[in-house]
């Protein structure tokens, strides 16, 4: 039975669940208020961190807390603070562990009040986090504050000193230079900050960013992608994620899972491609063709007229076509992803 060699992961993240008190238009995930707040076990994060270490620990090169946004562990979502009782429970189970980088990522919405943002993150380094990533653009910018932002950022300072990531930091100069306040919607941003500046995003063309953004980019028809493979994305291992449910994901592929990750060292062993039948045709030669085949012939897929905008809008336009009228697919996971992409 033929399998597909899956590389142990160097770097990831833990989702604490898809939820999140946003919906911007670039999530690769599909996080919006209106998933529904399955928050991840203990049990089962304990699980899935154990295996983690364990695979991650081969690529730290010495005992060391630096951070990188592909190295070491970083707690995301959705919106993790949404639920801080149990990000400060999973970050004493990741110290406890042994994981020498840790930090959360956050969009900075809870962060109304300078003591009680200075409180939150002084328990998290107490804790054994060893920095914060604040996302800063502007999507973001249209469901949070820029205030809070920086209260984030100049308090997070305050704690974790050097430990403080802004991604991205382009847009966290501009606002401040453009003495913005409040909300922004992205329309009115553009207007205000000039088409010119959306070419420093790192718009990453999969995810609820086909469907929301897509007048950005350059559209093409199916048959310009279908002799692509998804080989190196279904088995990269940096930056992998696991969600809430324990699906094991790979290369921001939302929606398609390699198996569960609480058995993270046997997805290492190889994968049966027997099992995970649209996994097998997209990691072959011509993978995006099968199963654009596979979706007209067994689905009766039909293309979009106004084409796709990478190879990665079309697979997950017909994934979401595949789950919309069946639930066999094992690695088509999770249904919270399908269902608010």
């Amino acid at each position: 039975m033929a399998k597909l060699l899956v590389p142990k992961p160097i770097s990831g993240g833990l989702l604490l669940s898809y939820k999140c008190n946003s919906e911007c238009k670039h999530c690769m995930y599909a996080c919006s208020p209106k998933c529904r707040a399955n928050w991840i076990s203990l049990d089962d994060a304990g699980r899935v961190l154990t295996q983690l270490h364990a695979a991650f620990e081969h690529s730290y090169p010495a005992r060391t807390s630096r951070l990188g946004l592909n190295f070491g562990l970083h707690f995301t979502g959705g919106e993790p603070f949404l639920n801080f009782r149990l990000l400060l429970s999973l970050v004493k189970i990741a110290h406890k562990i042994g994981f020498p980088s840790t930090f959360v990522e956050t969009n900075c919405f809870w962060c109304s009040d300078d003591k009680e943002t200075e409180e939150k993150l002084v328990q998290l380094k107490n804790a054994g986090l060893h920095g914060v990533l604040v996302s800063v653009n502007p999507f973001i910018f249209e469901y949070v504050p820029f205030e809070k932002t920086l209260r984030a950022i100049n308090i997070g300072r305050k704690v974790f000193g050097e430990n403080v990531m802004v991604y991205q930091d382009f847009f966290y100069q501009q606002f401040r230079s453009l003495k913005i306040k409040g909300t922004l919607s992205f329309q009115d941003y553009v207007h205000k900050a000039g088409v010119r500046s959306l070419r420093f995003v790192e718009l990453i063309p999969m995810g609820r960013a086909c469907y929301e953004l897509g007048h950005l980019f350059v559209k093409r028809p199916a048959e310009a992608f279908v002799s692509e493979s998804c080989l190196d994305e279904l088995t990269r291992p940096w930056h992998v994620h696991v969600d809430n449910y324990c699906n094991y994901m790979t290369g921001y592929c939302g929606g398609i899972s390699l198996g569960d990750a609480r058995n993270l060292d046997q997805i290492c062993q190889g994968i049966k491609l027997d099992d995970y039948p649209i996994i097998a045709m997209l990691t072959s030669d011509n993978g995006i063709g099968k199963l654009l085949q596979f979706s007209v012939d067994e689905y009766n897929y039909k293309e979009l007229k106004d084409g796709y905008v990478s190879k990665c809008h079309l697979c997950l336009d017909m994934r979401k076509h595949i789950v919309e009228q069946t639930s066999e697919f094992r690695e088509l996971k999770s249904e919270e992803f399908y269902r608010n992409i």
